[in-house]
């Protein structure tokens, strides 16, 4: 199959066919990613909640997305990579923003990124990314950069007016150029009258089955999290517990390592 980018994505939706993306913080995982078929792959900041502890995603710098997303980078052939803005990496300027984005795409391999918020915010910064090249992702609803000022981890988008907003956003971020937009926990009946309403694909997360694609933290996926809108596929958490459980017994009891596990 033909490599993914910017482009497919609108093609994808032209053909109905709902985008399947996850998120990978490291080469195995991405590899395998690639193999399954996945078609994006996002670095994203929930690699300071998913793998490195931390309460939130304010916490993650440039230098963390970096070594993330060359990570990844190495083991993808097909699927696009999308990298994450992290905070503070565009709410500075514009200017700012295109030099810590030109760094995910031509050091990291980043083939577009994502940032958070409306066009009344970034616009701007929006418009000067795609000038210098570079393919920019929408990200509205829930944003967790803004948790603070959102009061939490909420369900974005209740009420007409909330609703409104939210499809306004949408179309805008369309206007200036947005080859996608992730619409996170947001009302699902507003999800599809969003979808509908857009030309380009929208990446929904606790959002509903009618947008034109999913993205889930691989880690949820994979037994580490549940909420509402994650599917645990395999409890690889648990998996992994009961080796480490029986490696310990193993090496208390003497029984590991065994004779063929030696040289002679």
């Amino acid at each position: 199959m033909a490599p993914v980018n910017a482009t497919s994505f609108r093609e994808l939706k032209q053909k109905n066919e709902k985008i399947a993306v996850l998120t990978a913080y490291d080469y195995p995982t991405a590899m395998l990613m690639d193999e399954a078929g996945v078609d994006a792959v996002l670095v994203g900041d929930s690699v300071g909640m998913a793998v490195m502890g931390m309460e939130n995603t304010l916490g993650v710098t440039m230098d963390m997305m970096m070594h993330h997303v060359r990570m990844v980078r190495r083991g993808l052939k097909r699927a696009m990579l999308i990298a994450d803005m992290p905070y503070l990496s565009y709410q500075i300027s514009a200017e700012e923003a295109v030099r810590n984005a030109g760094r995910l795409i031509s050091e990291g391999g980043a083939q577009g990124v994502k940032i958070e918020g409306p066009v009344v915010h970034f616009g701007d910064v929006i418009r000067c990314l795609i000038k210098a090249g570079i393919p920019v992702m929408g990200h509205i609803g829930l944003t967790p950069q803004s948790l603070h000022q959102l009061g939490g981890y909420k369900v974005q988008g209740r009420g007409e007016e909330r609703a409104r907003r939210l499809r306004m956003e949408a179309l805008e971020l369309q206007s200036v150029g947005c080859f996608a937009i992730v619409l996170e926990c947001i009302p699902a009946e507003v999800a599809k009258e969003i979808t509908v309403s857009l030309a380009v694909p929208t990446i929904g997360i606790g959002a509903g089955p009618d947008c034109s694609g999913q993205v889930l933290v691989s880690n949820d996926l994979l037994g580490w999290g549940q909420t509402k809108f994650t599917k645990t596929y395999v409890d690889i958490r648990g998996a992994m517990g009961k080796a480490f459980s029986a490696y310990v017994k193993d090496v208390k009891g003497g029984a590991f390592p065994g004779a063929e596990h030696c040289f002679k």
